[in-house]
């Protein structure tokens, strides 16, 4: 036949509805045998072939058998048994387990009532020994796969059903085992969503003789995880033509079969009284956590902005020396504060430096965050924003401690998520014991106020002079800070536009300094304009 269909593919779907409503129309044909006459019976005589008479009686007397059609419909986990597993299970000697024990009393209630209902078509569902066996028999799909280590250890292991016990985790329990068992190992270390498995299977055994367990071939594989997604290997026929199955041995013969999804479709009453179930639930979820969560959200008192900062240290680059850990701490200026148990300051861990690129890199991924509040006292002085200032510092195998480079960045006066390169640079002595020092016994020039990088806090002059102060240009710092906003000045309403204007230039912060920075960036922008429109102007001139 021409229109067997040959994409054998697995194909998944996702229900909400319950899997126990599951059905599934399997039909089975058989067409012929793949090769008339069997090579055993062509016997060799002179130089001339021939076929034994009672050979061809007995194929020609065959006909078409009662069993060579067959259809079935499967709910989800229905076992059937095959004609294997009734002589298996109907003896008392096999009977070794539980499932053992459960499938001798229906074997033997079926031989008491006539038999089975079905002759070739039968199934294999989750808890039998077929499931396991065929699930981590390999880890990929191609055929030339050998059994690796993994697969090994993965044979014993199956993902199950596990029922949702639902609750908190009670604070005392310890989250990690250090000593676990043999089978606490094999029951957790797998992270895969548990699912369930169904096998619809054919016995396709010649007439007058034993059925074996080489003469089972599968014909659908239905698998179904906890999150309703469903896999089903063919998938259904629907407009394609049936798939082809041609046995394997002496006795090649050649099948044909459907898969059908015959499942009841809901009514429209049924439909509705599910939506509304669906709408009910949801509305018991939202009024849940409005009452864990509360109704009214918090915000910061009148005339006060709220900062939550969330930053990370992400790398430090080109440094002199390996095995670098970063200082650092968060300076606030007048009007800002922080509640007392919140600590502003912090170090990362050492972290060892890579060449990418021609640059020696070390990527620390260090968090950190913050939460401060400003309230402007007097409106005539412009706000000032925290600092957050950093150290590089560096440690050998021999313990010997060097200062690296000190940068410092302005906190963002705008929300959102900001990246920032901080340049750095370290003091240097003023003789050469400094530098030997440095490199021998470790050791080198620090600051005894590390806000003297930018302003330091102790200054009230009107004039900084640091002429004279000695420095190396050193490596540079790449961080990245989340910013977020919130005061009740960002609520007022349209009618107050002029104030609300005016209260958030004075709350949300450097609004004029940040304009003052745009126009002179626009007249440097405009300087190099007209300075290159000079030079190429002269440049014509000379040319004539």
């Amino acid at each position: 036949m021409d229109n067997w269909s040959t994409d054998k593919s697995t194909a998944y779907y996702r229900s909400r509805d319950p899997i126990n409503n599951f059905r599934i129309k399997v039909t089975l044909h058989r067409i012929t045998s793949a090769t008339i006459i069997p090579q055993h019976n062509v016997v060799q005589q002179e130089g001339r072939s021939h076929v034994e008479m009672g050979d061809m009686g007995s194929r020609a007397s065959m006909g078409p058998r009662p069993d060579d059609r067959e259809e079935f419909t499967f709910q989800w986990q229905q076992k059937l048994f095959s004609q294997r597993e009734m002589d298996v299970y109907s003896n008392k000697s096999n009977v070794l387990t539980y499932l053992d024990e459960k499938y001798n009393h229906e074997v033997t209630s079926l031989e008491q009532k006539g038999g089975r209902p079905n002759k070739r078509i039968f199934s294999y569902v989750d808890h039998d020994r077929f499931t396991n066996l065929e699930e981590y028999d390999t880890m990929t799909t191609s055929p030339n796969e050998d059994q690796s280590f993994l697969v090994e250890r993965m044979s014993q292991v199956r993902r199950r059903r596990h029922a949702d016990r639902g609750g908190n985790i009670p604070r005392n329990k310890n989250l990690v085992n250090m000593k676990p068992t043999e089978d606490f190992i094999r029951n957790n270390h797998v992270i895969n969503t548990p699912q369930q498995t169904m096998y619809i299977m054919a016995d396709l055994s010649a007439r007058n003789r034993t059925p074996e367990l080489s003469d089972e071939y599968v014909l659908c594989t239905i698998q179904v995880d906890n999150n309703g997604v469903i896999s089903i290997k063919p998938d259904f026929n629907r407009s394609r033509g049936p798939y082809r199955l041609e046995t394997e041995g002496e006795r090649r013969e050649i099948y044909e079969y459907t898969l059908q999804h015959v499942s009841k479709a809901m009514s429209s009453q049924e439909q509705d009284r599910e939506h509304k179930m669906y709408k009910e639930l949801y509305a018991k979820h939202i009024e849940t956590l409005a009452a864990s969560v509360g109704e009214q959200f918090e915000m910061p008192p009148p005339g006060i902005l709220r900062l939550n900062l969330y930053g990370e240290i992400v790398s430090a680059r080109n440094f002199e020396y390996d095995n670098l850990h970063i200082n650092f701490f968060l300076e606030l200026p007048r009007n800002w504060t922080a509640d007392h148990g919140q600590q502003l300051s912090g170090v990362t861990h050492t972290v060892g430096t890579k060449v990418e690129d021609r640059d020696n890199v070390a990527y620390f991924s260090y968090p950190f965050e913050y939460e401060v509040f400003f309230r402007n006292e007097t409106e005539d002085d412009m706000p000032q924003w925290p600092l957050l200032f950093l150290q590089v510092l560096s440690v050998d195998s021999w313990q010997r401690y060097r200062t690296e480079g000190y940068g410092y960045c302005s906190i963002p006066s705008a929300p959102g998520v900001h990246h920032k390169t901080i340049h750095t640079w370290r003091p240097v002595g003023n003789s050469l014991v400094d530098p030997m020092r440095r490199f021998f016994v470790g050791g080198s020039p620090e600051l005894e106020d590390p806000t003297y990088t930018a302003v330091p806090t102790t200054f009230d002059g009107q004039r900084l002079s640091k002429f004279g102060f000695r420095t190396e240009s050193s490596g540079s710092i790449q961080i990245k800070l989340y910013c977020v906003q919130q005061s009740q000045a960002f609520l007022e309403t349209t009618t107050k536009k002029r104030k609300t204007a005016t209260l958030l230039d004075r709350l949300g912060g450097m609004s004029a300094q940040s304009n003052i920075m745009n126009v002179l960036d626009a007249f440097q922008k405009a300087r190099k304009r007209m300075q290159s429109a000079r030079e190429n102007l002269a440049s014509t001139m000379g040319a004539a």
